[in-house]
């Protein structure tokens, strides 16, 4: 079970993340860019942001732990995490994918044209 003081240190033991608010919860920033909320829909949840595909497998692996978000917000890869029912470990490898995903820009683009080379 990871309480809410877990994830959020999951979070923040990461690289360059700060923390903030966005609307009536917590953010978790990479750049500017948020890759993890806590507190939304309730108490007791978190969100990851993660491709589709990767929202898919986890889903399907840990069905009781991960839930797509609600409309478009979900479809797009916004994935709920049940807090309750989560493994520290398990979440700290949903957050790596969503922070990986939060490079800023000219970085990706630059890692892009190195991996092209």
């Amino acid at each position: 079970m990871l309480t809410a003081d877990g994830f959020r240190a999951i979070a923040l033991a990461l690289a360059e993340t700060t923390e903030g608010g966005h609307f009536a919860h917590r953010d978790f920033r990479r750049a500017g860019k948020i890759f993890a909320t806590l507190g939304y829909p309730g108490e007791a949840w978190g969100m990851v942001a993660l491709s589709p595909e990767e929202q898919a497998v986890l889903a399907a692996a840990h069905p009781d732990v991960f839930v797509p978000a609600a409309g478009a917000w979900g479809r797009n890869g916004s994935t709920l995490v049940r807090l309750g029912a989560a493994d520290a470990d398990v979440v700290a490898a949903a957050m790596q994918l969503a922070w990986e995903r939060a490079v800023p820009k000219p970085r990706a683009a630059a890692a892009r044209k190195r991996a092209k080379r």
